[in-house]
């Protein structure tokens, strides 16, 4: 299972505040297969398979156009590890057994 980081960033909504869209954004993600995510303050992390990922996040770039933003700005960080299981919860619970 992959772990992607995805910040969405409506540019051109004719106000600073953009939590309006997060909340779309949030809405959008609850109706995709396959995958399981958790909004935190300054991204959304989405776990899956590749495939379902990438779906999701296409969805949720298009979402502001929807909401006539006139450009959108989306940065993606992804953890594919292979060798074992791996989620965002298996990495914090790794972390806090070390310290």
């Amino acid at each position: 299972m992959a772990i992607a980081e995805v910040t969405v960033i409506p540019i051109g909504t004719g106000t600073t505040s953009l939590s309006p869209y997060v909340a779309e954004l949030q809405r959008v993600l609850e109706k995709q297969e396959g995958i399981q995510y958790q909004l935190t303050s300054m991204s959304t992390i989405i776990e899956g398979s590749l495939d379902h990922i990438f779906a999701a996040i296409r969805a949720i770039h298009e979402a502001p156009f929807q909401s006539d933003a006139q450009r959108v700005s989306t940065s993606i960080k992804i953890d594919d590890r292979r060798d074992k299981i791996s989620s965002s919860e298996q990495k914090l619970r790794s972390v806090r057994e070390k310290l």
